[in-house]
């Protein structure tokens, strides 16, 4: 198969956690049965280190992106720092950035800090607070008195923002996986097919990406739900979530204005 005129490029999957990254990955490999991709992620790279809750430093984020080579399928919860996007805006990249309701998110938090990973280094903070609700309200206010930096959902999503300013990179709601997804895998074949001009019939490569997910393999996506955290949430929860990310969720698109 002849290579792209400017060479094979990278493609990179970017998340904000709890938000999809398993399933984007998962599509982003089924391109692998349509051209000469790897069959399997070359890394995972996350901006803190999972049970130490350590910040990385920034070049340790440029020395991962500079370490992927072409034809390479790499993901990442990876800030949207100007150096970064300097790098990710060439025609060495294809990436996408998937994003989830930031209140799904905290509810999602909760779960996983408490029942899913016991290595965590919020775990046994999580497991010490009496019931769910306490627990949900961490993970919307964060610890601002901990050792570890662990700030407020809008803060945690605000070194990401930046992805949304670039065309280069694709959008991704994961709701839209969920509830449109013939439309969302058009999406992400037409934004790699101007990197990558394939002569294969789209169907073929629609049916590769689909016949790569995997569900079960895919914790956020196993439900197939969106707006669970309407289940969960107190009239306390609302307010205080409004009060530290409400502009948040107007500028994702998931709600007009404060009146939810």
């Amino acid at each position: 198969m002849r290579g792209p005129q400017n060479g094979w490029p990278i493609l990179l999957s970017i998340s904000f956690p709890k938000s999809g990254t398993h399933l984007l990955d998962q599509i982003l490999l089924g391109f692998s049965k349509i051209a000469p991709f790897s069959r399997r992620l070359h890394s995972f790279y996350a901006e803190y280190e999972g049970e130490s809750g350590i910040k990385r430093a920034p070049e340790e984020a440029l020395d991962w992106l500079d370490s992927l080579r072409p034809r390479d399928i790499a993901s990442a919860h990876l800030f949207a720092r100007p150096e970064a996007v300097h790098r990710l805006i060439r025609p060495r990249f294809v990436p996408y950035f998937i994003f989830r309701d930031p209140r799904d998110v905290a509810v999602s938090h909760v779960f996983y800090v408490t029942d899913m990973e016991a290595r965590h280094v919020h775990h046994d903070y999580y497991q010490s607070l009496p019931d769910f609700d306490s627990r949900l309200k961490v993970s919307i206010l964060g610890r601002p008195d901990a050792n570890i930096e662990f700030p407020n959902i809008a803060e945690r999503f605000a070194p990401y923002l930046g992805w949304l300013d670039h065309p280069e990179v694709m959008k991704i709601h994961f709701e839209d996986l969920v509830n449109d997804r013939v439309a969302t895998l058009n999406r992400i074949v037409d934004h790699f097919l101007v990197h990558v001009p394939l002569t294969i019939d789209r169907k073929i490569i629609l049916d590769s990406l689909e016949s790569s997910i995997n569900p079960g393999k895919s914790p956020t996506f196993r439900s197939g739900k969106t707006g669970e955290w309407k289940k969960y949430f107190t009239d306390q929860h609302k307010r205080i979530f409004k009060d530290v990310a409400g502009d948040l969720l107007i500028r994702l698109g998931y709600e007009k204005n404060n009146d939810w």
